[in-house]
């Protein structure tokens, strides 16, 4: 079950998740996913700096979700925003595995921040709220992170990410094959529902998604 607080419903009176879930095929490595991203992360370059990557509506209003919180957006960035300007940088996107490099590919096409998650390591319903003074987890990338007024998803061990990072605990390996993927829409679903539509298209195509569960809570 996967469910949205009360304190956090306060402050984003719209909020909603949307949420993919179901049974698929890693691989290391597909050429066709990674010339997409390619050809969208050149598109990126070409067309984007630091100051218009902050315009693009998810975003935009994942930023200001951060402001309303208290947070420093830019001290703790959202994963869509680091990945595109990480691009403009000059810098080379890693490859992961299938399942991450096309949840990267959807974020670089959207500007929305996803969380991907093994689901046979989660433990417990999953709840998103906000993040406790003194709490952290380790953020894949970046050990410890401290969460303090950060949206979090939370399962019965604790934190498992946030619009900044996913957790080393839950994280996607190359032998994940049970899949939740979740996209939190804080002022409504439009941009969400589309964002969990083409990844559920694509998976479909890449990663023989089966079993599939999709839809959004509000």
């Amino acid at each position: 079950m996967i469910g949205i607080s009360q304190e956090i419903r306060i402050i984003f009176p719209g909020i909603c998740i949307g949420y993919l879930a179901g049974l698929v095929n890693n691989s290391e490595n597909q050429p066709e996913v990674w010339s997409l991203v390619e050809s969208r992360s050149r598109e990126i370059i070409s067309t984007l700096n630091a100051e218009s990557i902050r315009r693009i509506e998810g975003i935009r209003l994942g930023k200001q979700a951060y402001r309303e919180l208290g947070k420093d957006p830019n001290r703790y960035r959202l994963s869509a925003e680091a990945l595109m300007r990480r691009l403009v940088k000059g810098q080379e996107l890693f490859r992961i595995n299938t399942v991450v490099d096309i949840l990267n590919l959807v974020s670089l096409r959207t500007g929305m921040t996803i969380g991907g998650f093994d689901r046979t390591l989660i433990t417990g319903d999953i709840e998103l709220g906000i993040g406790k003074s003194g709490e952290e987890f380790e953020a894949i990338g970046r050990g410890a992170m401290n969460v303090s007024q950060l949206p979090v998803y939370r399962d019965g061990l604790g934190v498992i990410g946030s619009p900044t990072s996913d957790c080393m605990r839950t994280r996607i390996r190359l032998e994940t094959h049970s899949i939740l993927m979740l996209v939190t829409g804080f002022y409504g679903p439009v941009p969400v529902e589309k964002v969990i539509d083409e990844l559920a298209g694509l998976y479909s195509k890449h990663c023989n998604l089966t079993d599939e569960s999709l839809g959004i809570i509000k």
